[in-house]
């Protein structure tokens, strides 16, 4: 499958704004949004005027590299929501929540979503006790995600676990840190997800020229 390979600090700095694609990183002072306040490139720093599309469209790009979604998918995920009821922007971010890469991010067991759809794809998660390794993999509420037995000893999800003892966990998800196990209590609401710094209503409206 294809993705993006390139340095993710460079979509930060052109969206103007803290993606958090780099995880832990994105928390320090060595945040590159922090270190360079303007786009990268020679004219980074030169004034930019923005017609109304460009805007909508910088919405719905930013929207799609936070979750690491490509262009086609991300479409598909527009479609399920503009066909369901209730307002389709608040619709597109709770199907984009979702996503099992997303979840076990939000669980604490990967320090980004990138590095969580790597360790999904590695098959290092079960869902109600089956092996999934599927990233777009929609979770519902009552399922249990855990880390396999196999797999608790991988550096990389001992660190997540260690970094995010005190980071806190979306209210509609649970998580036992020392079983390595969480549950989906509910479907995520608007007012849960906090640090997606968007304007849905601008994506739902560049879907709708």
């Amino acid at each position: 499958m294809a993705r993006y390979t390139g340095a993710v600090c460079r979509i930060c700095r052109r969206a103007e704004k803290k993606l958090y694609l780099k995880g832990q990183r994105c928390y320090t002072p060595k945040c590159s949004v922090e270190r360079r306040t303007y786009p990268p490139g020679q004219h980074g720093q030169g004034r930019r005027k923005i017609k109304d599309y460009g805007m909508r469209l910088t919405e719905k790009q930013n929207l799609r590299k936070t979750y690491g979604v490509l262009e086609a998918q991300f479409r598909r995920y527009f479609r399920d929501a503009a066909g369901q009821k209730g307002i389709t922007g608040e619709t597109l971010l709770q199907l984009l929540e979702r996503r099992l890469d997303n979840v076990v991010y939000r669980l604490g067991f990967a320090r980004s979503r990138a590095e969580a759809r790597q360790l999904v794809s590695h098959r290092h998660f079960t869902v109600d006790g089956q092996v999934t390794n599927i990233p777009a993999y929609r979770v519902r509420p009552g399922q249990a995600i855990a880390v396999r037995s196999e797999s608790r000893e991988v550096p990389s999800i001992k660190a997540s676990v260690e970094l995010a003892a005190g980071r806190r966990v979306p209210p509609w998800l649970s998580v036992d840190p020392q079983a390595m196990q969480g549950t989906v209590l509910s479907l995520p609401r608007r007012e849960d997800i906090t640090d997606v710094d968007v304007r849905e209503q601008l994506v739902v409206e560049f879907y709708s020229r």
